[in-house]
């Protein structure tokens, strides 16, 4: 038996190894991927098949149950599934509630930056049995901080404007994990200021007066870089006159959410604010490198 304590503060004691585990969250159950435990998978979240990195590396995934959504979650098709164990985003506490009344243990993930991201993969690595493989993927996104900081220690930190998915005048505060992957590229997050929320909404007269260095377009943005060279309002702006507009890659996972492959996010980052220090080959080595070790695949061949 072990015990541990979930992200939510609940103590949760778990007797025998799990054998039959159910996840209601993308982050989780890309975890469970690289914990190479995808083939104990009995039912995961809704939407599924929008997930690149389910399709590359474990497409058996698509085929099982959905639990729903932290909107919409199915809680009497989770309980019928018979799970020794269930994931869930802290969101669904009440769920998690419910199912523990049916005696199925439940642990409640919050990976919000990369501490709690950081914590939400030894507490999954602890309760599975897969502590080995948990310190791999910590110590391989430590290992990528150390050596970007150690590049990136004498360079002029840019400020850099992250542009959010559905609205570029939605942006990350400090508080969100987006603020930590420009810190680790070696930038500065030009909405730092903001503290009190997550995700704000802004003007373009806020983004004016910013007057950010780079923009970075979060990977699932429903508008092109394009767009935002284009865009009449952003006239005068220096990332905007100088051409440094970017989107985050998402051909497996969203890098701007903190996903295990999240620290990529920042390799990639690094690679647009600083390619003296930090060559685009030598992050595309990097990100082959992390995907063929946890996953399985080569990133760059797909």
């Amino acid at each position: 038996p072990v015990t541990v304590t979930d992200q939510a503060g609940r103590e949760v004691t778990i007797e025998e190894e799990p054998q039959k585990l159910v996840s209601g969250y993308y982050i989780s159950t890309s975890l469970l991927i690289a914990l190479d435990l995808d083939e104990k998978l009995v039912g995961i979240e809704a939407k599924a098949d929008t997930r690149p990195i389910y399709q590359l590396s474990a497409p058996e995934l698509l085929e099982l149950p959905s639990v729903g959504t932290a909107k919409e979650f199915d809680l009497e098709g989770c309980a019928a599934l018979e799970p020794d164990l269930v994931i869930l985003p802290l969101k669904l506490e009440s769920a998690a509630e419910s199912l523990e009344e049916l005696d199925i243990d439940v642990l409640l993930v919050n990976p919000e930056d990369q501490e709690l991201l950081n914590e939400m993969i030894a507490l999954i690595g602890t309760a599975t049995n897969t502590e080995e493989r948990a310190q791999a993927l910590l110590d391989f996104a430590a290992g990528q901080e150390e050596r970007l900081a150690q590049a990136l220690t004498d360079v002029e930190m840019p400020s850099v404007y992250l542009a959010g998915n559905s609205d570029f005048l939605s942006t990350a505060g400090d508080s969100m994990y987006q603020s930590d992957m420009i810190r680790m590229a070696g930038g500065v997050n030009a909405a730092a200021e903001i503290t009190d929320t997550y995700w704000a909404q802004v003007s373009y007269e806020q983004v004016l007066a910013w007057n950010p260095e780079y923009i970075v377009l979060a990977s699932d943005a429903s508008y092109t870089v394009e767009d935002v060279l284009g865009d009449p309002n952003l006239a005068g702006c220096a990332a905007v006159e100088n051409g440094n507009v970017y989107r985050i890659p998402g051909d497996a996972e969203a890098w701007d959410s903190p996903v295990p492959s999240g620290i990529l996010g920042a390799v990639w980052l690094s690679s647009a604010l600083h390619p003296g220090e930090c060559p685009q080959a030598d992050s595309e080595a990097i990100i082959d490198e992390y995907y063929e070790t946890f996953y399985g695949f080569t990133y760059s061949e797909n």
